[in-house]
């Protein structure tokens, strides 16, 4: 399937009955250049994110546990969904038959979370079920949208697809999973494969052990299978830029990076793509292109795999992630000792604390950790390593590009940068790729050192 495109829609993307018949639109153009097309597609989902489908059914389910009203939320979600489905579906007897199917999966939902109300528990694999119905009635609509503009399409819910025996998201389950959705796939026919973004049940829950960003991760492993031409990442933005436009008024998108640096601009702050689609796609050197939905005409950015620099010796973005807490840990017992890190990352690990950056001395530990994690119960026992602080309201600054392996002196000139206007480095880490050096500082100097060292990107 050499010339499939594989295009993914975000939640906003297809929010309304009006964006899903754009995103409609958009399909057929592709199709009529002549491309195949598999589509998969998330939640449907407004610009406020704690009012997108997946977050309220999350929220039904909380509100289940607590025996709260989570009709009230669910009734809610239905009555949204058919507002997409008669806005956008005009053919009676399709909007019919998918208005009903509709109705029947909120009738579902909510038996399970009555029964969810009983137990007085939820599962991972409970949560998983829930968290599916979003893009089961994304996917279901669309394909019905599509059948009413004369696209013969099919709905593919991956909901049952993993086979048992798997107790981790690793390769060989990676691998699986996507041998499987190929042949999917190619049991189309030549129609256009509608696809959920989830899948399930995922070793751990779904959300737990990928995240929120899963519906990435499907479609990587669809284009990975398929040996796709390409796999279009259809957001909200014109592409990557080498800064938050809101932020930096000179920030340009970037016509190409390679998937190291997308995988670093997406870790410290930047909201790219998620890690493991990077890495799905990577391995299979299949490119991936951010698309605008709103603008289709641009070409937005590649991320190819076969690309070894980002075209110059210039870093390719600077990027922020606000909101973190430094941990530090000074112990003379860390000279000339073994085993000392061993012990402070098992603590973290049985704590379940995700550590971002490192920087170490001879006598000291620096780590930052997102803020919300519950480290409490932790610091007690890093205590008796030695002497534990914890400051908050920091941010990670990274600058990020393949190019900087290249050029001598980045990280003076990045760090001059940052000393001109007066900002405090607290600490630092670069790893030996010499792709991405990154710096902690105070999170209300972050935009004012995001502008600084953007000055080094431009001509």
């Amino acid at each position: 399937m050499k010339d499939l495109l594989v295009q993914k829609f975000g939640g906003t993307s297809i929010g309304t009955a009006e964006r899903m018949l754009n995103v409609a639109s958009i399909v057929k153009t592709t199709l009529a250049q002549g491309s195949p097309v598999a589509v998969v597609l998330s939640a449907m989902s407004s610009r406020v994110k704690n009012e997108g489908t997946t977050s309220m059914l999350l929220a039904a389910a909380a509100a289940a546990l607590e025996k709260g009203p989570y009709y009230k939320i669910v009734d809610q979600l239905e009555e949204r969904h058919f507002e997409a489905v008669e806005g956008s579906i005009r053919n009676q007897v399709v909007l019919s038959a998918v208005r009903d199917e509709v109705h029947q999966e909120f009738k579902k939902l909510k038996s399970f979370l009555d029964a969810i109300a009983v137990i007085g528990e939820i599962s991972a694999r409970s949560n998983d079920v829930i968290v599916s119905v979003g893009e089961k009635l994304a996917a279901r609509i669309f394909a019905g949208v599509l059948n009413d503009q004369g696209v013969d399409a099919e709905y593919l819910n991956l909901e049952a697809v993993i086979a048992k025996g798997y107790r981790e998201v690793n390769l060989d389950f990676c691998q699986d999973l996507q041998k499987t959705f190929a042949h999917l796939v190619q049991g189309c026919s030549g129609k256009v494969p509608v696809i959920t973004g989830f899948f399930g049940p995922v070793p751990g829950g779904i959300i737990k052990s990928i995240g929120r960003g899963y519906t990435d991760f499907t479609a990587a492993l669809v284009a990975a299978g398929c040996q796709a031409k390409e796999l279009q990442i259809w957001k909200e933005v014109d592409g990557i830029f080498s800064a938050d436009p809101n932020k930096v008024e000179k920030a340009r998108v970037l016509p190409r990076i390679t998937p190291e640096e997308a995988m670093e601009l997406t870790y410290y702050g930047s909201e790219v793509i998620h890690p493991f689609t990077m890495e799905q796609v990577t391995r299979a050197l299949v490119p991936v292109r951010i698309k605008n939905t709103f603008n289709p005409v641009l070409e937005g950015t590649l991320i190819d795999p076969r690309e070894s620099v980002n075209g110059g010796h210039k870093p390719a973005a600077v990027t922020v992630k606000r909101g973190v807490t430094l941990l530090n840990i000074y112990s003379n017992r860390m000279l000339m000792a073994y085993g000392f890190m061993s012990k402070v990352f098992d603590v973290l690990s049985r704590h379940e604390i995700v550590i971002d950056l490192i920087s170490t001395s001879e006598v000291n530990i620096s780590m930052t950790l997102a803020q919300g994690q519950n480290i409490e119960q932790a610091m007690a026992e890093l205590a008796g390593l030695g002497k534990v602080t914890l400051e908050a309201d920091k941010a990670i600054l990274s600058l990020v590009g393949r190019g900087m392996r290249h050029t001598a002196g980045m990280a003076g000139k990045m760090f001059a940068c940052l000393g001109a206007k007066g900002i405090n480095i607290l600490a630092i880490s670069q790893g030996a790729s010499e792709i991405n050096i990154s710096c902690v500082i105070e999170d209300r100097q972050a935009i004012e050192a995001l502008q600084a060292v953007h000055s080094l990107l431009e001509p």
